[in-house]
């Protein structure tokens, strides 16, 4: 079973793949729902290899480690082949989103990115793919794609604790209840693609805008 949960979280490496694919190919439908699996797996696998004890019965495995590698390609790699798209951002500015792909692998290395005790995510947690969906769906600017992607990438450096959803010890069930039917909405989204539905679409932004609050609230309620 141990086995088995690890293989499964290195299946988000070749779906992360397809997605690179469909990516560099324009048809964002179908990258946006490899992304979705890669999405649903990487929200279960964890849980599963806890279940199973992967790590006390497969030591020399780092589910972690793997699990990182498989995120970086999908969370970051292909957002990044959708920044430089033509019309995402500003014509002859696409070469900034070589930023993202350099900010987060300083993200991902970090040893204390995710907080042990009171779980969270140190520095802006690398959800390059939700922005990217948003940037398509929501058809906004190439200039106010550069300025949120850009925003971003200054706060991967900073040191603000954001909401880890699956491992959060208080409001857990609230906030996964909501990414629920905020995936639901998304899913919706995807189908309708490459004319999603503008008013669904904005929307569905009420749950990047809930975790944010939520995280800025959370990060000075701990340091208080």
């Amino acid at each position: 079973m141990a086995w088995a949960v690890h293989t499964y979280t290195a299946l988000g490496a070749a779906v992360g793949f397809l997605a690179l694919q469909a990516a560099f190919t324009g048809d964002y439908q179908l990258t946006f729902i490899f992304l979705s699996v890669a999405f649903a797996i990487d929200a279960s696998d964890g849980a599963l290899a806890r279940y199973v004890r992967a790590k006390q019965v497969i030591p020399w495995i780092d589910g972690t480690l793997l699990d990182n590698i498989v995120d970086y390609l999908t969370y970051v790699v292909v957002p990044v082949a959708i920044f430089t798209r033509p019309g995402v951002l500003p014509a002859g500015l696409e070469w900034t989103a070589l930023t993202v792909l350099l900010a987060s692998a300083y993200g991902f290395s970090r040893t204390d990115a995710k907080g042990l005790i009171d779980h969270y995510f140190l520095g802006f947690p690398s959800y390059w793919n939700v922005m990217a969906f948003y940037m398509i769906a929501l058809g906004t600017t190439p200039i106010t794609n550069l300025i949120v992607m850009l925003t971003a990438v200054v706060f991967v450096f900073v040191p603000m604790r954001w909401l880890y959803p699956s491992r959060m010890e208080k409001g857990r069930m609230a906030i996964i209840s909501l990414g629920l039917v905020w995936a639901v909405m998304g899913l919706v989204l995807i189908a309708q693609l490459p004319e999603p539905s503008a008013a669904l679409a904005w929307a569905s932004l009420f749950y990047p805008v809930i975790y944010t609050v939520g995280s800025v609230v959370f990060h000075f309620s701990s340091d208080s």
